[in-house]
């Protein structure tokens, strides 16, 4: 933990006690004194970092919060889309089905016209009586049982023909339904997106304005300027990542992060650099495939474009909306949804990671809480849009936490 760093100053007795009349050496009192003052502002100096640390979980617990709703809105929105193919689907079948009736329902009427239009029964009557011997009566009977199994077997196909009709326009139907729940679904999660988007934003400046007070409260205790007490905290602030990331357990075994030095209270200025931990990468990758360099080069090409929920370019992205066109310019197909982003792709290990694969971040041990998606681009890096207020970046893929799963396209 960063220290105050305050001296006392040396204050003279006015009673001349401990130095005698006039005397600079301060008395028991004094240094009591200044010992607590120094107590105090080391105190105040805790409870301010305690008070940034505590802005920062805010402002990542909504930024968590307005991710999953972005997802489920990206979910929702890809169902509606499915549940409208599936009812395209059922309204052409219904269609073929329908046709297939009315052309059996001409036959039908076609061999009823023929034969009962015609008096089949008195034909038969009349081919009996004119008979003359038995074989001639046999071939007359037979034509008629031929004529009564056309119209039997007229009448199965026309009765399948309209139970398939009937059939499919039920399905069709029920299609339909399930394609406007899908899109009222859709719509009620695009509005809790928004919601949480718009508390998302409100919280980032709400904690962006309280850091600048408390850094510059930070600044004054420690005796430092405000750029000094900023990069300090930066520092102070990637360091808790990391202890995050390794708090977390990784689904393969990586080496340890290089030890850092310990704080033994104000350091030197540290150089202006990547505020990100330099997390050991996975052991180096081949090099990508043609597909993978160009996915790559294409999130490249949106860095610094700003994240937008439900956004898949041009100019603005979501985290799934980028993956998604980065694998499209590497000639894959990607639904624009990170719980189906997985489910398409191929299950991996943290261990087996190259360049062009898929990194995500969940709840649970599950696929199915998966609400945040990058493009690893190697060296333990990643390609991806955040969050609002942060566009699309690239960095260490332990810059939050440890990611739960890894697939490859």
């Amino acid at each position: 933990m960063l220290t105050a760093g305050v001296v006392a100053p040396a204050i003279a007795d006015p009673d001349g006690a401990g130095g005698g009349s006039g005397s600079s050496t301060p008395s028991a009192a004094d240094v009591r004194a200044a010992k607590e003052r120094a107590a105090d502002a080391r105190t105040d100096v805790d409870g301010i970092q305690e008070r940034l640390a505590a802005a920062d979980d805010a402002l990542d617990a909504a930024s968590v919060r307005a991710a999953k709703a972005a997802e489920a809105w990206n979910g929702a929105r890809w169902e509606a889309q499915q549940a409208r193919v599936r009812e395209r689907t059922a309204t052409a079948a219904s269609a073929r089905a329908d046709k297939a009736l009315r052309a059996q329902k001409a036959a039908y009427r076609d061999v009823l016209i023929t034969t009962n239009g015609a008096g089949t029964d008195l034909a038969a009557a009349n081919a009996i009586l004119a008979a003359d011997d038995m074989q001639a009566l046999l071939e007359e009977t037979a034509t008629k049982d031929r004529v009564d199994d056309l119209l039997d077997q007229q009448r199965a196909e026309y009765d399948a023909a309209a139970g398939a009709a009937a059939k499919a326009e039920e399905s069709a139907t029920a299609a339909a339904d399930e394609a406007e729940q899908a899109l009222a679904k859709a719509r009620t999660a695009r509005d809790a997106a928004q919601a949480e988007a718009d508390a998302a934003a409100a919280t980032a400046r709400r904690v962006g304005r309280q850091k600048v007070r408390l850094v510059a409260t930070l600044a004054r205790l420690q005796g430092v300027s405000v750029a000094v007490a900023q990069r300090r905290q930066e520092a102070l602030e990637s360091e808790t990542r990391r202890a995050r990331a390794a708090a977390t357990p990784d689904p393969e075994p990586r080496p340890d992060p290089q030890p850092q030095p310990a704080d033994d209270g104000p350091a030197p200025d540290p150089a202006p650099a990547d505020p990100e931990p330099a997390d050991p990468a996975p052991a180096d990758p081949p090099a990508p495939s043609g597909g993978a360099q160009a996915a790559i080069a294409f999130a490249r090409a949106q860095l610094g474009e700003p994240y937008q929920w439900g956004a898949a370019g041009p100019g603005s992205w979501d985290c799934s909306g980028l993956t998604s066109k980065a694998w499209a310019a590497g000639g894959k197909s990607l639904p624009h949804y990170s719980v189906a982003q997985y489910d398409v792709s191929t299950p991996i290990s943290a261990g087996q990671l190259r360049p062009g694969d898929l990194v995500f971040w969940g709840d649970n041990g599950s696929p199915s809480s998966i609400y945040h998606v990058a493009l690893y681009v190697g060296g333990g890096r990643i390609i991806h849009a955040p969050r609002t207020g942060r566009p699309v970046t690239e960095e260490s893929m332990y810059y939050w936490r440890t990611p739960d799963f890894y697939a490859r396209p």
